[in-house]
């Protein structure tokens, strides 16, 4: 379970909702606290917007950074935005959110004004939590060694030129449909593809992929998304036409196509069977594509 501490500086807005939100959301998945450089006091309008959503700032107080134990600490997260927040020495992993804070003195503001600002605040916090939680369980994914991206242009030579300049180099190969961009330092394979109104097969299109080592590699990524819940568009399989590659196709939680991908050795070329039909590398996964 991981143990996380909400930091700011009175401990009386930002980081109590964020306590409160995160023993909501997180649950089981983490032990949370809140502290402030200089606490004060809750601050009632906490305590208020906090109440719209079901969860009780009442019995909360402010705790001083200087009472945590920092040997009980993996994350902390600090949420000042114009102030200096407190540091939280040791070996953790620290995130920063940098909330405006919803207090304050400022005569021309109503009480109605104050409330939509801790409800705005609150509510910033509570989406970065939701981020937060859906990410702090997350499984081991496959280990790659490339990355590829391909997108669609209305114009090629002009995109060949402005990729060529942001990359720093010239596609390695090109024709009339595609320019293809090789960045070994960044492991990045990218695909400029012409959009001409022309049909193109829609795995060629708007997808993102990763390069993985082998075909067992594949594999194991499929087996590591079925473990995960994750979408599979398609079960892993060696295709001979086109690029001759090892792959797994997903869905990201968007529908976005992404390509898990080892290309084939040269023994393995050697295997392609006359009819270049898909061979399925996992029984009971196949099906007719």
């Amino acid at each position: 379970m991981k143990r996380i501490l909400f930091l700011c500086v009175a401990n009386s807005a930002r980081s109590q909702m964020a306590e409160g939100l995160a023993r909501h959301i997180l649950s089981d998945k983490a032990d949370i606290q809140s502290a402030g450089s200089q606490p004060s006091t809750v601050n009632p309008y906490s305590i208020e917007v906090m109440s719209e959503l079901g969860i009780d700032l009442s019995a909360h107080r402010s705790k001083s950074v200087s009472d945590i134990d920092v040997g009980r600490i993996d994350m902390v997260i600090t949420l000042c935005a114009e102030e200096v927040c407190p540091v939280l020495p040791g070996n953790v992993q620290r995130l920063h959110w940098g909330i405006v804070d919803p207090a304050s003195s400022d005569p021309s503001l109503t009480p109605e004004d104050l409330r939509q600002r801790f409800r705005t605040a609150r509510d910033q916090i509570k989406a970065r939590i939701e981020i937060l939680s859906s990410l702090i369980d997350v499984p081991e994914g496959p280990p790659s060694d490339e990355f590829h991206s391909s997108i669609r242009v209305a114009d090629l030579p002009e995109s060949a030129r402005f990729y060529a300049w942001l990359l720093g180099v010239w596609p390695k190969e090109w024709t009339h449909r595609y320019a293809t961009f090789i960045r070994p330092d960044l492991g990045l394979n990218f695909v400029l593809l012409v959009s001409d109104g022309k049909e193109l097969h829609h795995d060629t299109l708007y997808h993102l992929g990763i390069g993985v080592a082998d075909k067992a590699a594949v594999i194991d990524a499929y087996h590591r998304a079925v473990a995960g819940g994750l979408s599979v568009e398609k079960p892993p399989r060696t295709t001979w036409k086109g690029t001759p590659l090892h792959e797994l196709w997903l869905t990201d939680p968007d529908g976005n196509l992404i390509e898990i991908y080892a290309r084939l050795t040269d023994k393995e070329l050697a295997t392609k069977p006359a009819d270049e039909a898909p061979e399925f590398l996992v029984p009971g996964t196949g099906f007719n594509a």
